[in-house]
């Protein structure tokens, strides 16, 4: 970048260019990256310019914008979306079902336009992407608004999500950019991305997306579009709206200038020159559809040709020169043989059917998943039950329903376990869960996930301990719970690959220091279910040792600010387990000492509470609440009316104007600083 005379004396000058010059940038690797499948740079890279241009947008908030790469990150909830009425009505597509439907919809479009059943009319063909159609609207090559297809001629307004759709350009590139552009997209989830988020809900005791359309739906219309942006959605454009500045003679001219412009069209896109091209198209389609990484539940052909499309019209809900060619439904009748139970790495018990196996779209299946026990009880699913399986591409199998006519009589009844399969503890079902969890430490599958966050910053603090010898300690049989950490030696050390005498030492002397931890922070390290650092900290400071921690009943627990039922009950349930108690007794007797930090008596901030909210630049959010805390006082995450101070760093958002509805004093971060100096 040339730096001018006037860049010199004038700082902001430079800042404006550079960050004109990383928007550039950044949108460019998100398209080499999203759209083309072809990074030019590291991530480390492209976080390193991310990274700039935030703290420039920090520098000077003034020159934040709406199309900046950091804004997909998501804003403040909504409360309700709002309505937003399209300017042509999103039709919905006509639908055939094989190859002979296809020909038919040939005939019945040469038939409308006066032509000969012999000519060959040009078509598009598209895969039928299996997600969320929405309308994107530019002006002057900024995006603007975003809203769903809806009932074809009102949506609503999901543009604060759509921001977060990496693939999608927040202004458009290139040459001769209508002023105005309407764009009609589908917005999906990748097989894999689908996968992880159900995962994550199952762990968590969630509900989980009965499919990749669902889940893609789902989180496009989530208010809270921070939600939105820690799901990877993307988006293929297809269609025109509106368009004023420029003029496309067919559907392949408009994917030619959008996709120079910027916005991603699917790669499958393929021109078909009379019917029999299509229906070959439909027929390759299927033949890939195991393999691609995304769903689709068939093909879309449509006329190339704008003026023709325009001169074949619409009905009232579809269009006379498209057609929409579905796929059949991959499906198969088998027996459930048996059920298994799968113990995952938060504890959470998931039923198994074993299945006589069976060919799905060329796959062979003798397994599907049943879920939850809430699922079992819906669709009354039995050992022996002749079942009908369906398979989404990569994604786990699942049983659809019984076939109730196929019934004996010698089914048998699914009962949820009482015992976990892996190591014997009680089983628990927690309030507003549909989930069965394994409440043990010394639970197999638990074990490495539960070692690493012991070992954690935020928790006990031992500095080396990582996942890659936490895998090396668990495959090596070192440990087999928490309690083992302490009982490591520089012996055990030397068995491990590539471990120096300065390294042991430093994690031996790391797992020692970490026995006079703070008694939230052990708390918070035993991962009771629901317990994270703030109630932790509660906790230590209303109990104040382990022991009476360990004897307090449910009613004592919910007399606790901010404890609910729900954690109560969790807590309760930890501590009755003797396999748990056993491992903190071995923990205990191995030297580990958790130690009250008590509140500064008669502090400035005494029975004072405090919220903060925004980017702060003095220090880190944690480090704020800590000197809230050693002055008496209590930092909390939301506001209400006994809300007395709300401290409003940048980017404050919907806490500071709910502080200012009800009247809290609004703190900047200098004032907060003043009052911190004050009580010392």
């Amino acid at each position: 970048m040339q730096l001018s005379f006037l860049d010199a004396i004038d700082p902001k000058v430079t800042a404006v260019k550079r960050c004109a010059e990383l928007r550039r940038l950044l949108e460019y690797h998100n398209r080499q990256y999203y759209v083309l499948d072809a990074p030019e740079i590291t991530d480390a890279e492209y976080d390193a310019l991310f990274r700039e241009l935030q703290a420039l947008e920090k520098l000077y908030p003034e020159l934040i914008s709406a199309e900046s790469p950091t804004q997909r990150v998501g804003g403040a909830a909504l409360d309700r979306f709002m309505a937003v009425t399209h300017r042509l009505p999103m039709l919905s597509l006509e639908n055939a079902t094989n190859e002979l439907e296809i020909r038919d919809f040939d005939l019945r479009v040469k038939k409308n336009l006066g032509v000969s059943s012999e000519d060959r009319i040009s078509y598009i063909c598209e895969p039928k992407m299996d997600g969320l159609a929405v309308e994107l609207v530019y002006v002057d090559g900024v995006l603007q608004v975003a809203s769903t297809r809806g009932d074809g001629t009102t949506g609503e307004d999901v543009t604060e999500n759509i921001r977060t759709v990496r693939s999608l350009p927040l202004r458009l590139t290139g040459d001769h950019i209508p002023h105005l552009l309407e764009v009609r997209g589908e917005v999906f989830l990748s097989l894999e991305a689908f996968h992880r988020i159900n995962v994550e809900k199952e762990e968590n005791g969630e509900p989980l997306f009965a499919n990749p359309r669902n889940a893609a739906a789902g989180s496009l219309r989530q208010l809270d579009s921070r939600i939105t942006a820690r799901r990877p959605l993307s988006i293929y454009c297809y269609a025109p709206g509106m368009c004023e500045g420029a003029d496309f003679p067919s559907q392949q001219d408009f994917f030619a200038a959008i996709a120079a412009w910027g916005l991603p069209v699917n790669p499958l896109v393929t021109p078909a020159a009379g019917v029999e091209a299509a229906v070959a198209f439909y027929a390759d389609m299927q033949g890939k559809r195991e393999s691609l990484p995304y769903e689709i539940d068939g093909t879309v052909i449509k006329i190339d040709s704008f003026a023709l499309q325009r001169e074949l019209g619409e009905k009232s809900r579809s269009p006379r020169w498209a057609v929409a060619c579905k796929f059949p439904p991959r499906q198969a009748v088998t027996v459930i043989e048996d059920v298994l139970l799968s113990v995952g790495r938060t504890g959470v018990i998931t039923p198994v059917a074993s299945l006589r196996p069976v060919q799905i779209s060329g796959v062979t299946v003798s397994r599907a998943t049943l879920h939850n026990w809430d699922e079992i009880a819906l669709k009354d699913i039995r050992i022996g039950d002749t079942v009908v399986v369906e398979r989404a591409g990569d994604v786990i199998p699942a049983v659809v329903r019984v076939l109730l006519d196929k019934r004996t009589g010698t089914e048998q009844s699914l009962l949820p376990p009482e015992k976990c399969p892996q190591c014997g503890s009680d089983v628990v079902r927690i309030a507003d869960e549909v989930a069965l969890r394994c409440m043990g430490l010394a639970c197999p599958p638990q074990i490495r996930e539960s070692i690493i966050h012991f070992a954690s910053r935020n928790a006990m603090d031992i500095e080396g301990l990582g996942e890659k010898f936490v895998e090396q300690l668990h495959t090596l049989g070192l440990v087999r719970s928490v309690a083992d950490i302490y009982r490591l030696t520089r012996a055990d050390f030397d068995r491990f690959d590539r471990m120096g005498d300065k390294l042991a030492s430093n994690l031996l002397a790391a797992i020692e220091n970490s026995k006079q931890r703070d008694l939230w922070r052990f708390i918070f390290a035993l991962g009771i279910r629901h317990v994270g650092e703030r109630t932790a900290k509660a906790l230590a400071q209303a109990f104040g040792s382990l022991e009476n921690l360990r004897r307090a009943t449910f009613d004592e627990l919910i007399s606790i600010r901010d404890i609910g039922a729900t954690v109560a009950q969790s807590i309760v349930t930890f501590f009755s387990n003797q396999g748990n108690c056993e491992i903190i007794q071995r923990m205990l007797l191995a030297g580990v000492a958790p130690v009250i930090e008590l509140k500064k008596v008669g502090g400035r901030f005494t029975g004072k509470t405090f919220v903060f909210t925004g980017a702060l630049v003095r220090f880190t959010r944690d480090e704020a609440q800590r000197m809230v805390e050693a002055e008496g006082g209590a930092a909390v995450g939301s506001v209400s009316r006994k809300t007395n101070f709300v401290v409003a760093g940048g980017d404050a958002g919907s806490k500071l104007n709910r502080a200012r509805d009800l009247g809290v004093t609004v703190l900047t971060e200098d004032e907060f600083v003043a009052m911190l100096e004050q009580a010392g």
